[in-house]
Order: structure tokens, then C-alpha cells, then sequence
């Protein structure tokens, strides 16, 4: 993504899923279907790094919320 603003999750994958349809028809002349790939791979990239991060933060805010549940030591 270069000189442009960092787009949102929603917007990359939007992009994506276009260049996925324009090179599913295959009406892309050669070296445009070898830009559109290129992008492709730069928007999948970008999306994954961005559900890696929110997995991640959901697993931390789990272990956090599991923490400060009291506990029963009724037994």
C-alpha cells in the first residue's frame, strides 16, 4: 500500500474481493492481471496482520475478563 492512506479492514477487503472477480473473469490483459495480483497479495496481507492483531487482543481481553471472575472455594 504504498503512498496511500492505510485503508480500514472493510475497505481492503472490499478492494480484494474485486480484484478477485476481475481476475475470476480473466478479461485482464497480462500485465494488468499481474498488478491487480500484486495488490491482491498486498490487501490479503494487510487483512490478515489485521485479524491476527484482533485475535490476539480478543484472547488477552478473555484472560483478563477469566482473571477477575471471583472465585467459588466453597468446597
Amino acid at each position: 500500500m504504498t503512498e496511500r492512506a492505510e485503508p480500514t479492514f472493510e475497505q481492503a477487503q472490499a478492494e480484494l474481493e474485486q480484484i478477485v472477480e476481475r481476475l475470476e473473469r480473466g478479461q485482464a490483459p497480462l500485465d494488468e492481471a499481474l498488478k491487480l495480483w500484486e495488490r491482491g497479495e498486498s490487501l490479503y496481507a494487510f487483512c490478515k496482520a489485521k485479524l491476527d492483531a484482533a485475535e490476539g487482543r480478543v484472547e488477552e481481553l478473555a484472560r483478563r475478563a477469566e482473571q477477575s471472575r471471583p472465585t467459588n472455594d466453597t468446597a
